[in-house]
Formats: C-alpha cells, sequence, structure tokens
C-alpha cells in the first residue's frame, strides 16, 4: 500500500483504504503493541470488518511497512512505523470524525487491559532432560522487570493452570508473593 496506491480508484478502493487508516489510528492511538485479538476486538464490535478482511489488512499494512510486526513470548505484536503515521497524516480527514472518536473512547476504556496484557508474561516448555514442564511468569512495569519466577511441574495441564491463573491474578498474585516475602525477611531478622 505505498501512498502513490493509497488514492483510490474506486469506491471499493477508498473503502479499503478507510478500513486501514482505522486500523493504524488505532494502533497508534493504543500506543502500546497490540495483538490481532486486541485489534479486532474494536474491530468486531463496531462491524467495521470480519476477521479475514481484518488479517489480509494487517498482512497488507505489514508487508507495506505501514505496521511493524514482533514476536513477543510466543504473540504477535503489532505497532505503527513512521510510514504509518504518514499515512495517518495523509488520510486521517477521511474518517469519519464519529468513528475517530469511536477509536479514543475504546483506547481509553481498554488501554489500561492491554497495556497489564503487554506487562504479564507466562509461557511453558516441556524439559525432555528432566521430563517436566517449565513455567516462566513475569510482571513488567514500563519496561522494567517487578518480578520473575520459574516453576517446574509434572504435567502440562498444571502448566497451563499457573499461565492462566498468572494472567488472570497477576496484581493479587504479585502483591501476595511480595508481602510473603517481605514478612518472611521480617521475622527473620527479629
Amino acid at each position: 500500500m505505498s501512498q502513490q496506491n493509497m488514492f483510490p480508484e474506486t469506491e471499493t478502493d477508498f473503502s479499503k483504504i478507510q478500513h486501514k487508516v482505522i486500523i493504524l489510528y488505532l494502533v497508534e492511538k493504543m500506543d502500546i503493541p497490540m495483538t490481532k485479538g486486541q485489534i479486532e476486538q474494536f474491530i468486531l464490535e463496531e462491524g467495521i470488518l470480519n476477521t479475514l478482511m481484518l488479517s489480509e489488512y494487517l498482512n497488507e499494512l505489514t508487508e507495506a511497512g505501514y505496521l511493524e510486526k514482533t514476536l513477543d513470548n510466543n504473540t504477535t505484536r503489532y505497532t505503527i512505523t513512521e510510514e504509518g503515521l504518514l499515512t495517518i497524516d495523509l488520510f486521517l480527514k477521511d474518517i469519519f470524525q464519529s468513528t475517530r472518536n469511536k477509536v479514543l473512547k475504546y483506547v481509553a476504556e481498554n488501554r489500561k487491559s492491554v497495556k497489564q496484557d503487554f506487562q504479564t508474561i507466562a509461557n511453558y516448555f516441556f524439559d525432555h532432560k528432566n521430563n517436566e514442564y517449565i513455567v516462566k511468569c513475569a510482571l513488567y512495569e514500563d519496561e522494567m522487570m517487578l518480578m520473575e519466577l520459574s516453576v517446574s511441574v509434572v504435567t502440562k495441564q498444571q502448566a497451563v493452570d499457573i499461565c492462566t491463573n498468572w494472567r488472570t491474578n497477576v496484581s493479587t498474585l504479585y502483591g501476595g508473593i511480595l508481602n510473603l516475602v517481605l514478612d518472611e525477611e521480617d521475622s527473620q531478622e527479629k
């Protein structure tokens, strides 16, 4: 989607451009790398595109250099590039103000959960040597690691459960572990 190709030849082309600019605008306003699922949530809720078209447009935007796709702990995340920002500047005026407002509202309501998802990591892998699963959980704040845990478990289901519980209850678990460690430290000083 070079800027030369951005100009519509038909109404259908114009509609495609609008949809792509909405995607770029959403990623830009969120200002945090977003997963396809997070982008999809807004796009589907607003009835802008179906899942298949979104996938196609994300691929086109990535291939054209408007979005950058990175793999972060087995999760693909999208960020906007300088070329993407320039495209928004050129074509944002073609997006209805009501649609821009919906993007801004979605960002305001969901930024915290997107940020928390970005900063909460939970993965597992099978250690063939020891015949066990290793679960790694971490919590980051503004790219600074607050906590990292590594746990060995016997079954895959235990590993999956730990990852799910970490992602779902990270604030409670982080606070609880920190309190336990601090309490233990206090009792040893006495």
